[in-house]
């Protein structure tokens, strides 16, 4: 069984959702929140890459003028 939110899925089941449907519910959203997560470390990594590359210029310009 694929990774499921067990809050969501209890929330449908309570507001009379067929089980099948709330199932694929909670695993299609929690597959979204997984790809969220991948997004937001990746533009963590982003964020130091650009900042570093900014103080470096700076730097580098510093030092010609």
């Amino acid at each position: 069984m694929a990774m499921m939110l067990g809050a969501l899925y209890r929330a449908l089941l309570d507001g009379k959702v067929p089980e099948e449907q709330a199932r694929k519910a909670a695993e299609e959203v929690a597959g979204y929140d997984s790809r969220l997560s991948s997004v937001e470390r990746d533009l963590t990594v982003l964020k130091w890459m650009v900042g570093t590359n900014v103080a470096l210029t700076l730097f580098v310009l510093g030092k010609v003028w």
